[in-house]
């Protein structure tokens, strides 16, 4: 019995220590209770308990070379797009944990995926991997692009998938999208890289899009945080930044399914903490379409990419 409890108060202690360090001050908002840290299903109840019924998710994943050598400290050495390892890779773990989270909020199912930083858009455009169905299917494509034509290059600049995002919000009659970044480091400063990212930032707050970036291997990322923080010209705060890796670390040495269970939820209520705040910020300032019925069908999607929906 006492050791039992002494690792259910060891557990408790790192949960505690991983939300205090990637939470807003520090502390729980008021909206995610005790229950609903015991899973990422039951944090989706909890954010649908405040008044967030619907969102579309897209996901943005960053093929930038960087992502080599970028795990040296917290992926052991291997390249964070390293395939087939047990638990998954930084990528494959955060998609599937937001994706959980988000699933319920999305009526078709439908996930815009995009690819930057690669050979093929760099800085400057974007690699569609289509519209996928389900966060599985986003897994799939991700890794069937790796193994069949993605080759990492650079530099980074998030503005090509923001802006990409913004025209897929418009394009759905202003419904609420949710676009995950998940990237490797910092933006880079070459080629006006970090100049249009803020200012597509600051775009992106003139439609109803919430921004979440993902910060996966040993970073820096302090530039993130500046983003998070530091961008006054937008009508709202529309970006929050987490860095994955002290989860990553929480779920690599937990051998518990509910332990598990309790570190994929912490991560996401870090990751989309923002959310019920950003939502009522986007109602008060008139964002949202008018019709909540209005949906735009996939086939305004270029045939391109039409054709690759799972």
């Amino acid at each position: 019995m006492g050791g039992s409890q002494s690792a259910e108060a060891r557990r408790q202690e790192q949960i505690d220590g991983l939300l205090a360090t990637a939470l807003a001050q520090g502390k729980k908002p008021e909206w995610a209770n005790d229950d609903a840290l015991s899973s990422p299903k039951a944090l989706a109840a909890a954010l649908k308990r405040v008044g967030l019924e619907s969102t579309n998710l897209i996901c943005a994943i960053d093929f930038t070379a960087s992502n080599k050598t970028s795990g040296a400290e917290t992926f052991g050495g291997r390249s964070l797009h390293a395939l087939d390892v047990p638990g998954g890779n930084p990528y494959e773990q955060a998609v599937c944990i937001i994706g959980t989270t988000l699933s319920s909020f999305d009526d078709d199912g439908l996930i815009p995926v995009f690819g930057f930083g690669d050979q093929a858009s760099r800085n400057f455009d974007t690699t569609s991997l289509g519209i996928r169905r389900g966060f599985e299917s986003v897994l799939c494509e991700y890794r069937r692009s790796l193994k069949r034509d993605i080759v990492l290059s650079g530099p980074t600049s998030f503005a090509p998938v923001i802006r990409k995002s913004i025209d897929i919000v418009k394009k759905s009659g202003n419904q609420f999208h949710v676009l995950m970044i998940i990237a490797d480091g910092q933006v880079s400063d070459v080629l006006g890289c970090k100049a249009e990212t803020i200012k597509a930032i600051v775009d992106a707050s003139n439609v109803p899009l919430s921004i979440v970036v993902v910060g996966v291997g040993d970073g820096p990322f302090d530039q993130m945080e500046a983003f998070d923080d530091e961008l006054p010209q937008r009508r709202f705060d529309n970006l929050q930044f987490v860095n994955f890796a002290p989860f990553q670390a929480a779920l690599a040495s937990s051998s518990q399914v509910d332990n598990k269970s309790v570190f994929e939820a912490a991560f996401a209520l870090c990751a989309l903490q923002e959310l019920p705040s950003q939502y009522n910020d986007i109602v008060r300032l008139g964002l949202l379409e008018n019709d909540a019925h209005v949906r735009a069908p996939a086939a305004e999607e270029p045939a391109a990419q039409r054709q690759r929906v799972a």
